[in-house]
């Protein structure tokens, strides 16, 4: 049987050994598609990257040989460096492709699609001229599970191979599987270019189900199989799935029960607000960053990670709050990518807020550093950017739950937490009282930004489900999702909602300091409430807002998990007491904000009515700020 027009076209361009790589795949839409960029990227060859022990560790070493990483001293350790101006995602020159009458998010860019196709022609075109196009076949989850997608990536840049590596399967036969399963197959296609980032874009076209970037190399930008792909699987879930399935920028770990059984969360943040510590603070860690839910048959939620590793933000990552992660950082055994961190002369990494002894000079972001060194604005540069990351694969780490990671089924997911950068508003853990109210627990999370955003000047913003970037259609239709998805009667047992926060300050709760109340590794605490409220062991005390620990079922957490701390009822009471006005000001703000947007279910407005309406009644009664004993005594 003679070879199809396109595989005869990628054959042309692949020595032989990837001829007979290319000669596995079947699919003719999936050939369709690598053979029209060989046509518009104009690459010299073509690399096919199957998966194989043999394929990964050439990766590895083609990025180092080309400069995009160099090793460090620790065996296995690399570190690359991002453009100076390119040190998080370029959310102003990011782009949703909009078809004629298509409504996009608010939240999102908008290009019309006759613009959007002429950029992505020019931009593109012969963009790999001279270089290897990399062809790498990746799977967004376990081999099997319904939510698992099949993410075609296409690229000039052998690190980026080598990031997916570390963070996806990649295995050109089960790639073809999950296309049969699903249906379907996601595409990125990236171009390194000129780095140059103020003609860098990064395009997404739902319709198509592609994803374009170039002048670009920070993760978040060119490895769309992470956040581009997750914005397809959200379409796909909305619009396809409604109320069946959810897309989540969530972690998924697990705590631990008293009879041994494991209590799934998942948790909703923006990127930069603890969720991988979070996360990492389980007993059973599955993923730190996205999570793909379903209802399964049974009428359970079940969640799997499209991923296999982490790519974390390491600022004041350290051994108190993160020992899990930093006895694989600073020991011998495990492959780590660094990236934008300090480097010392002796090829050691080191960051901001790790409470180590760090070097005063050596090489970051910018170049050569030395403490005090400024920019031409005149401003301090950092030791290492604020963004700064580290990528490492799950099953280094100690308390990574291989079997459950894998498992194409997912895990019965009993708790969904929603959080955020919240210096003065909502207590550390609250449990909404109807899945209705904790529905606008994720609507209405408003964040500090941080330096995950290119050109974030620290406000505070809307972040609704830390989700919203990352969802191209009417907002509206995004939350009649999670209404109907939790709300559905297919569920067995309604899953525990909660608002979850350590960001509270001590002068927005009475005291004189901006020090933080509490500390990152009290999170476990919070989870582990969490947890044994799903597996009814406690009860909480019922509030205006939802139920909150008593001091007795949090303290005697402390004793058994931190038993060092001595937690106190004075500390218990400025972190859980309501401050109504604060409340309500942010139920305000975000039913403002909503009555602003298209096809928001009118559920919404009437629960945060019905919540601002006990809130008011409460406040007459007691207060503007209302301690926990208060509510105790009224419950």
């Amino acid at each position: 049987m003679s070879d199809s027009k396109n595989l005869t076209l990628i054959r042309s361009k692949c020595d032989e050994a990837n001829q007979a790589k290319i000669k596995e795949v079947a699919n003719e839409e999936l050939l369709a598609k690598i053979a029209n960029r060989i046509e518009l990227c104009n690459p010299k060859d073509v690399w096919i990257h199957t998966g194989s022990a043999e394929d990964c560790a050439y990766v590895k070493k083609m990025a180092i040989e080309v400069g995009e990483e160099q090793p460090l001293a620790m065996e296995g350790h690399t570190i690359h460096f991002d453009p100076p101006t390119e040190q998080g995602r370029v959310v102003k020159q990011t782009y949703a492709i909009a078809d004629e009458g298509e409504y996009v998010s608010s939240l999102a860019n908008a290009m019309p699609r006759a613009e959007a196709d002429d950029l992505i022609a020019e931009s593109m075109e012969n963009i790999m001229d001279g270089k290897t196009m990399i062809v790498g076949f990746y799977i967004r989850g376990p081999i099997g599970a319904p939510t698992s997608y099949a993410s075609l990536t296409i690229s000039d840049t052998w690190y980026l191979a080598h990031q997916q590596d570390n963070l996806y399967r990649c295995n050109i036969v089960d790639f073809e599987k999950q296309v049969e399963l699903i249906g379907l197959f996601f595409t990125n296609t990236h171009g390194k270019g000129s780095l140059c980032t103020k003609d860098a874009y990064v395009m997404t076209d739902r319709n198509k189900k592609e994803t374009w970037a170039w002048n670009v190399s920070y993760l978040g930008n060119c490895a769309l199989i992470k956040k581009g792909h997750h914005r397809l699987a959200n379409d796909d879930a909305i619009y396809q799935h409604r109320s069946e399935r959810l897309s989540e920028h969530m972690f998924i770990t697990g705590i631990k029960m008293n009879d041994g059984s494991i209590i799934w969360i998942n948790g909703a943040a923006p990127s930069g607000c603890g969720k991988t510590t979070t996360a990492m603070a389980g007993d059973s860690f599955i993923g730190d960053d996205l999570a793909q839910v379903w209802i399964a048959d049974d009428g359970t939620i079940r969640s799997i990670n499209p991923e296999i590793g982490i790519f974390g933000i390491v600022k004041d990552v350290n051994i108190e709050g993160d020992p899990v992660l930093m006895e694989r950082l600073r020991n011998s055994g495990s492959e780590v990518i660094w990236i934008n961190v300090l480097v010392d002369d002796k090829g050691v990494p080191y960051w901001e807020g790790s409470e180590e002894k760090t070097p005063k000079r050596g090489t970051n972001f910018q170049g050569e550093w030395v403490e005090g060194k400024t920019d031409a604005s005149g401003n301090v540069i950092p030791m290492s950017h604020p963004n700064s990351r580290c990528t490492i694969r799950s099953c280094e780490l100690n308390n990574f739950d291989e079997e459950a990671a894998n498992d194409a089924n997912g895990v019965a997911t009993k708790v969904f937490t929603y959080s955020g950068r919240d210096a003065d508003t909502m207590p550390p853990v609250v449990a909404s009282l109807t899945p209705e109210e904790g529905v606008t627990f994720g609507a209405d999370i408003a964040s500090q930004t941080t330096a995950t955003e290119v050109g974030a000047k620290g406000e505070v913003k809307r972040s609704p489900w830390a989700n919203a970037p990352f969802f191209l259609g009417a907002l509206g239709d995004y939350m009649d999702g999670q209404f109907k998805f939790f709300t559905n009667p297919k569920l067995k047992v309604k899953p525990v909602l909660a608002s979850l926060n350590y960001f509270l300050i001590d002068e927005a709760r009475g005291g004189t300091t901006k020090k933080l109340i509490g500390e990152k590794r009290d999170v476990r605490v919070w989870l582990t409430w969490l947890a044994r409220l799903a597996n009814n062991e406690v009860t909480g005390i019922k509030t205006a807002i939802g139920i909150i620990p008593t001091f007795d079922e949090i303290n005697d957490i402390f004793n058994e998990l931190i038993p060092g701390k001595g937690y106190t009822q004075e500390l218990y009471n400025k972190q859980f007491a309501l401050y109504i006005d604060n409340i309500i000001e942010r139920i305000d703000m975000q039913v403002e904000a909503y009555k602003k947007e298209i096809n928001v279910p009118e559920v919404y407005f009437e629960t945060q009515v019905a919540k601002k309406e006990r809130l008011e009644a409460l406040k007459s009664e007691k207060g503007s700020v209302v301690v926990p004993d208060q509510l105790a005594k009224i419950a």
